[in-house]
């Protein structure tokens, strides 16, 4: 029995869950705030919230762990609840993506600990904790990628997997159409390209059709097909949108969105400097879009084979299940 712990912020979290569950001959339980998710077919414990009374007193246990909110119902309800299911389960590894404390409250209970590990600044007290306590860490992006991430340790290292990025659809070897299509996924953290700026974009580019994904535009529930009917895709540096733009093979323009550790600004700087097929701008720029949208049109999609060979997932249920069959010391 594997437990999968799923952040509900971002959907990253879940599509590695479930591409994970759908891979593997053990049973997989998913832990989350996020409700059910169709097609899962295993079990699911949803949690209660801990983030919707305040930050209460003290949260970071006075900088030793991320967020532990004192004399929080919610939290006490939801650690409780990962104690009651890895007593009556007892499993035999616990995937946690992201949480550091779910990681030490498992371990706590004697139980093996893969930990999901994210771009940017990582060498606090916390995740320097969370990454000794795991018996194996994992990342979404390939070896190439140097730099992606700081605060890992000489010996968490030998532990640590980095398996190239994880999208959910195939990876394409459909050309551009041509048609002079850009699509713009927008993020749902608080920092969307507000619709001001993108008329501003298209005013620029009279002879470019524009859509956009997300807040400010529209909703579909299977975005690949716009996705691989564009020829240039603006993105924020979310490892979710990234993955999705990689497996289409499409060039992109990334705008990083500010997020906490200077996660994407990180990952940004690093596709930046190397043989990506991206421009990346610190901000939504407000001028030389046509020019821009030429440069981006003119880069080889297929240059994203590096980051997304398509087979993430396959590397990440092999990483899983050698921890669950494997010498457990």
């Amino acid at each position: 029995m594997i437990g999968y712990y799923v952040h509900h912020v971002g959907r990253g979290h879940l599509h590695r869950a479930t591409a994970l569950a759908s891979l593997l001959d053990h049973p997989v339980t998913g832990l989350s705030s996020l409700p059910r998710p169709d097609g899962w077919e295993g079990e699911w414990i949803e949690l209660e919230r801990d983030d919707t009374t305040g930050p209460g007193a003290d949260p970071t246990a006075h900088g030793a762990l991320h967020w532990v909110p004192e004399r929080d119902p919610g939290l006490l309800d939801r650690m409780a609840a990962i104690s009651q299911w890895c007593a009556k389960a007892r499993p035999d590894l616990m995937v946690s993506d992201v949480s550091v404390e779910v990681a030490l409250l498992a371990r706590l209970h004697g139980i093996r600990v893969l930990s999901v590990v994210l771009p940017g600044h990582r060498a606090d007290a916390a995740h320097r904790l969370g990454f000794a306590a795991s018996a194996a860490l994992v990342s979404f992006w390939p070896e190439s990628a140097a730099g992606m991430v700081s605060g890992i340790d000489t010996a968490a290292m030998r532990r640590w997997h980095r398996v190239g990025a994880m999208s959910r659809y195939p990876v394409s070897d459909t050309p551009a159409p041509g048609a002079r299509r850009v699509v713009v996924l927008n993020g749902s953290g608080g920092d969307a390209v507000g619709a001001a700026e993108i008329e501003a974009a298209r005013e620029q580019t009279p002879d470019w059709d524009w859509q956009v994904l997300g807040p400010g535009g529209s909703w579909v529930a299977d975005p690949y097909p716009v996705l691989l009917g564009a020829d240039v895709i603006v993105t924020h540096a979310g490892q979710n949108a990234l993955a999705e733009v990689a497996s289409a093979r499409r060039p992109g323009v990334v705008v990083p969105g500010d997020r906490p550790h200077l996660e994407q600004r990180t990952t940004a700087q690093v596709l930046a400097d190397g043989p990506w097929p991206v421009l990346v701008e610190s901000q939504f720029p407000t001028t030389g879009w046509r020019e821009r949208l030429e440069t981006a049109a003119a880069l080889d999609g297929t240059a994203w084979s590096s980051w997304c060979d398509g087979q993430a997932a396959t590397r990440f249920a092999a990483v899983v299940d050698e921890l669950v069959t494997g010498d457990r010391g």
